[in-house]
């Protein structure tokens, strides 16, 4: 009986434990375009890492339609691990697809920083937490980064972000896979940032230049992301992983290059969904897009940390 006793209170006792150190977790409404999930440690704390998702319809997981990695939400359950409160969020392409709402020819890059300065004016205005930052992944770090410079935040992380803009991007990329293609793609661009809109361009582009898309284009490529940082006055962590098949190294250093002061951070073997890819496995990198049981990289979360709380 003694020993039955006992066994019950030590459950008891590690159960309680369990809860004390269980987050606080709850949806969040910002406004009609920004739903997401608020995620507090159980201790209080005056850090608090609003987590900006990258591009296409991406939800506040780092999710798509195709792709189930969990990227985000384990960054953000790794972080209030460590004590900081995170708020991730829908994009807000994807909440006008759910509720039917979504017109393409009316988006434009401006409403996705609009959304993270008012995420940042949410939670000021409560004034809950002293010290809030910002982690922009990917599309999200350009994103992030001008919302850094309309709102009031502590700092700004990029989380494998362009140093250069997205037409110079998708060239580059052109350039690699389908090189006749360059100069066409480059004047269609140059007509893009002119007048707005392109109609000429060749059959092979059009996953580009789709007449729906042009004025989120050509919106987007209104932005010079190592300009952009330069505006910034606040600590700022650059981060970016070896074996990120989406996003080079130089793109981080080229931030880096802008913005001297800045923090540099290049994870070994780190790949665009935050894993860990040994060696050069094509195969193995791409699988880990599906893969939400994947852990994320330690060296990330212990960067990110240390860069808040230290």
């Amino acid at each position: 009986m003694k020993y039955i006793h006992f066994f019950t209170l030590t459950f008891l006792i590690s159960n309680l434990a369990l809860a004390q150190n269980t987050p606080v977790e709850r949806d969040v409404k910002i406004n009609q375009f920004v739903y997401g999930t608020l995620l507090q440690p159980k201790e209080a704390t005056d850090h608090l890492v609003i987590i900006i998702p990258g591009s296409g319809p991406t939800d506040r997981n780092g999710n798509q339609q195709l792709t189930r990695n969990n990227s985000l939400r384990l960054l953000a359950e790794e972080l209030t691990a460590s004590g900081i409160a995170t708020f991730r969020y829908d994009k807000r392409v994807l909440t006008l697809l759910k509720k039917r709402a979504l017109e393409e020819e009316k988006l434009r890059f401006d409403d996705f920083i609009e959304d993270a300065v008012a995420a940042v004016h949410y939670f000021r205005e409560r004034n809950r937490y002293k010290n809030i930052y910002i982690i922009g992944h990917s599309q999200g770090s350009l994103v992030g980064m001008v919302a850094a410079q309309q709102s009031k935040v502590t700092g700004y992380i990029s989380l494998a972000g362009a140093g250069q803009t997205i037409d110079q991007a998708i060239l580059s990329q052109i350039a690699l896979q389908m090189p006749d293609l360059t100069d066409t793609a480059q004047e269609a661009f140059t007509q893009l940032k002119e007048k707005g809109k392109v109609k000429n361009y060749s059959p092979a582009l059009s996953s580009i230049f789709r007449p729906e898309s042009q004025p989120f284009m050509a919106s987007w490529m209104q932005y010079i992301p190592t300009e952009e940082i330069k505006k910034l006055q606040n600590p700022i962590l650059i981060i970016s992983g070896t074996n990120d098949i989406q996003v080079d190294t130089k793109e981080a250093e080229a931030l880096k290059k802008a913005k001297p002061d800045a923090t540099l951070v290049l994870i070994e073997n780190m790949n665009h969904v935050l894993r860990i890819i040994e060696g050069k496995d094509g195969l193995e990198n791409t699988k880990s897009y599906n893969d939400p049981k994947r852990p994320i990289s330690k060296e990330l979360v212990n960067a990110i940390t240390d860069f808040i709380t230290k």
